[in-house]
């Protein structure tokens, strides 16, 4: 057997489908973002960073660099191991407390990623429940379909974010089985909010867990940026909130937050938490820094807000095609894949612009798209750029323009 064939030609199908990603070498400014060197290409040497998922560039902030390096100092660079066999250090134990007060459970749990989280949390929980059925929106991330599937449970989909269809698979499953509902708050390729307080409901009427996946919005709505949940004012209606510490909050690493008994079952079962080295003091404590200072400040939530709606009208006003969105996620549509990575190469190469497309599998065929988050640094003069470049490549490629009524309807 061939086997190097096998995946010569799994990199072919994805170059033939126009899909294979490569990556670009940036070297973020410290003091300075969204600037950043370019290290990978030819071409603008410097760029301008449109797509980076640190929406409110706390991954920059003093309060957050600083106490990295102040745990770096006094603890060292690692973990030391798994918490099992090498102990629980002291700054991730204090982090995990400030995210169960953060969304008023009583417990959390930090693991290394959103992904670990999500995968290890929901296969543990729906394994311990015989039985059940997962009802999961159709558009939820990869990492919670690899959690359902890896719970061995059934699950059923309900169309996105329709709540008459969800109501309809939870009345045609057995009452008497344990139930869980999986969804997100912002959902990140279209920018759009789940109706949270309906599904709640349907979870109170049918006697169904509810399972928030919050990465996208955690540090950036409710009043001390809890997500979502808190801004609507449901988070004591929701069993089990997963977030990250990799997006507004800056760090890397995921958790949930939940009952101390569910928090110690994922604790004590799940393999991606056991067998997994903790994160380091110095992640831990930059992000307590960081979800303590955006519990009391709202100056970048409300900054970043401001910079998402100054953009989504600039685009519009000149007939580019901003898809609907009423969060912070700004997508351009372009509906094809090799012209949405001809659009960015030209961006990166021309005008120094730093996008990614985004293709399928992320999206559907024919929605391919330029993810855009604008954030506090990104000022008046940058937005002048990038209207003015993105119309220059529009032209380029003969993409068409829409009515500038209808741009963002």
């Amino acid at each position: 057997m061939d086997y190097g064939r096998i995946f010569s030609n799994a990199v072919q199908q994805l170059h033939e489908e126009r899909r294979y990603r490569i990556f670009t070498e940036l070297e973020r400014h410290l003091g300075a973002f969204p600037k950043a060197t370019n290290h990978s290409r030819d071409g603008a040497p410097d760029v301008t960073v449109w797509c980076s998922n640190d929406y409110l560039c706390m991954g920059q902030h003093p309060v957050v660099t600083d106490a990295m390096k102040e745990a770096v100092d006094r603890m060292g660079a690692g973990a030391g191991g798994t918490r099992n066999i090498s102990g629980t250090h002291h700054a991730i134990v204090g982090l995990e407390k400030e995210l169960a007060d953060l969304h008023g459970t009583e417990s959390a749990l930090v693991l290394t990623s959103g992904f670990v989280a999500n995968e290890a949390a929901i296969s543990t929980i729906a394994r311990f429940l015989p039985g059940c059925v997962i009802f999961s929106d159709e558009l939820n991330h990869a990492s919670m379909i690899a959690g359902i599937r890896h719970s061995g449970a059934e699950k059923k989909i309900f169309r996105h974010n329709d709540v008459d269809h969800l109501r309809e698979l939870l009345q045609e499953t057995d009452p008497d089985l344990p139930k869980l509902i999986i969804f997100e708050s912002v959902y990140s390729m279209d920018g759009d909010i789940a109706p949270l307080a309906k599904f709640c409901d349907l979870a109170e009427e049918f006697g169904a867990m509810t399972y928030l996946d919050e990465v996208h919005a955690v540090g950036m709505y409710g009043p001390t940026g809890a997500g979502v949940a808190e801004r609507d004012q449901v988070m004591d209606r929701i069993d089990v909130i997963q977030g990250t510490l990799a997006k507004a909050f800056g760090v890397i690493g995921g958790y949930i937050a939940a009952s101390s008994d569910l928090v110690d079952t994922v604790r004590s079962y799940a393999p991606g938490f056991i067998f997994t080295t903790a994160l380091p003091p110095g992640i831990a404590a930059a992000a307590l820094a960081s979800i303590r200072h955006l519990r009391t400040s709202n100056v970048e939530r409300e900054k970043q807000q401001e910079r998402a709606a100054e953009l989504k009208a600039r685009l519009a006003a000149v007939g580019l095609p901003v898809m609907p969105s009423n969060t912070h996620i700004v997508p351009v549509l372009v509906g094809d894949p090799a012209l949405c990575k001809q659009a960015t190469d030209m961006l990166l190469d021309d005008y120094g612009i730093y996008i990614q497309p985004i293709n399928y599998p992320t999206v559907p065929r024919g929605t391919e798209r330029l993810r855009i988050t604008p954030g506090p640094g990104h000022d008046n003069r940058m937005m002048d750029h990038l209207v003015d470049s993105l119309l220059k490549v529009w032209d380029r490629l003969e993409l068409d323009l829409v009515p500038a009524a209808n741009a963002a309807e």
